[in-house]
């Protein structure tokens, strides 16, 4: 409509109900309503904390762990420090080998994280880089003993 607004201006009319329009945008649709994947269908995960509690949340598909996690306002202590960026190892989960079959490739990036992580296991990943899927409905996520922040040591260095 802005685009006719300009081309009608220039040809010597003003079309009000467009120049409306333009002011006057209609509201755009939420978010899932635009992204259907993105609404209804939740995903279950099952994350244990550090003290062996069984916690199950639901995250919308697309949506990483870490997303969950600052969602539904999971309290695991120091958890996401860096909020997502891949500048700490804070987000670090522990998956079984099915699952961790099931996650994707782990890039460059977040295998740089994960050397510096605490209790690094073969079947270790960065929640920021773990997107839920439907295969993932289910799924057992555990939280390590301890974090590691390497943002941490890194200020104590300097």
């Amino acid at each position: 409509p802005c685009v006719k607004l300009l081309y009608s201006w220039k040809h010597g009319y003003l079309n009000t109900a467009l120049l409306w329009d333009c002011l006057h945008p209609p509201p755009q649709p939420a978010f899932a309503e635009q992204h259907p994947s993105r609404r209804g269908n939740p995903v279950t995960v099952h994350f244990v904390n550090r003290d062996g509690e069984k916690i199950t949340a639901k995250g919308s598909p697309g949506d990483s762990l870490l997303d969950l996690v600052i969602n539904e306002d999971l309290d695991f202590d120091g958890f996401g420090a860096c909020e997502g960026t891949l500048a700490c190892s804070t987000c670090h989960l522990v998956f079984s080998e099915e699952v961790y079959e099931k996650l994707g490739p782990v890039t460059d990036e977040e295998m740089d994280m994960l050397d510096l992580a605490y209790g690094l296991t073969d079947t270790s990943r960065l929640g920021c880089q773990v997107c839920l899927t439907r295969a993932l409905e289910g799924m057992e996520a555990r939280v390590p003993e301890s974090v590691a922040d390497i943002r941490q040591t890194q200020d104590s260095s300097s």
